[in-house]
């Protein structure tokens, strides 16, 4: 499955809620992140943190407590700010993630038309999906798309990955399309992970948005960077670019 949300734009930035919620990010019971470096919570271990383009890093790691094969990110932007937390299970099936700055929560519901499966994509070069979550605020949201194999890998940082294509369609219980997603990541089957690439977003309004989150370096336990919460690339840019539909067409 796709990597469900580029770092700083979850479900809760991207999509205008009913209500915000009156949670402050400093209350929640996520990880933390102390003098710059990322602590997983009690019980998991970090596994493997990514410097990625458009100033983000995300730190991936494992719970004891877990299932199996269930992994959980944590993103950080510009001064080590987290800002999107994620958790999938051994098909890369998203369970739930949460947005810090507003403390909105997004769990998958259960009898999905279409569940995601990492080793159909792997097996077959393709695999579509069809499910729900339900928000902490009350908001439903449908998710539909596929992801495609395009043939192509690439080593980065000594990692090999593959290269995919992928469309998402995020919409609300009226049917109405919140955002639309498109482009290419990049995925391990040795990690059973997702990494972003290059993709367009198109919100309910028009916008659209440039993105690029591809990963530039995978550092693990020992070496330097590991738990870094600075970003280390294209901080000084602005990296997300707003278009007028009109133009862009």
């Amino acid at each position: 499955m796709i990597r469900r949300m580029a770092p700083g734009q979850g479900l809760a930035a991207l999509i205008v809620r009913p209500a915000a919620m009156a949670v402050a990010a400093a209350c929640l019971g996520g990880p933390a992140a102390a003098a710059g470096l990322f602590v997983p919570p009690a019980g998991c271990e970090l596994q493997l943190t990514v410097q990625e383009r458009g100033c983000s890093v995300a730190q991936h790691y494992q719970c004891s407590a877990d299932p199996a094969g269930e992994q959980h990110t944590t993103y950080f932007g510009k001064g080590g700010v987290s800002t999107f937390m994620s958790h999938i299970d051994a098909e890369t099936r998203w369970l739930d993630s949460e947005d810090p700055e507003t403390g909105v929560s997004d769990r998958l519901e259960p009898g999905a038309a279409d569940d995601a499966s990492l080793s159909a994509l792997l097996a077959s070069g393709k695999d579509s999906f069809d499910f729900w979550t339900a928000g902490s605020d009350g908001q439903r949201l449908h998710h539909v798309g596929a992801d495609r194999l395009t043939g192509e890998t690439v080593t980065i940082d000594g990692e090999p990955l593959a290269r995919t294509s992928f469309h998402l369609t995020t919409s609300d219980e009226a049917g109405r399309v919140l955002i639309s997603r498109e482009g290419h990541q990049h995925v391990s089957a040795s990690l059973r992970l997702f990494f972003g690439g290059q993709e367009r977003q198109k919100d309910s309004t028009g916008a659209l948005q440039n993105l690029d989150h591809s990963p530039v370096r995978f550092i693990r336990s020992g070496q330097p960077g590991f738990a870094s919460t600075e970003p280390m690339y294209d901080c000084e840019i602005l990296t997300a670019t707003l278009i007028p539909l009109e133009i862009a067409r």
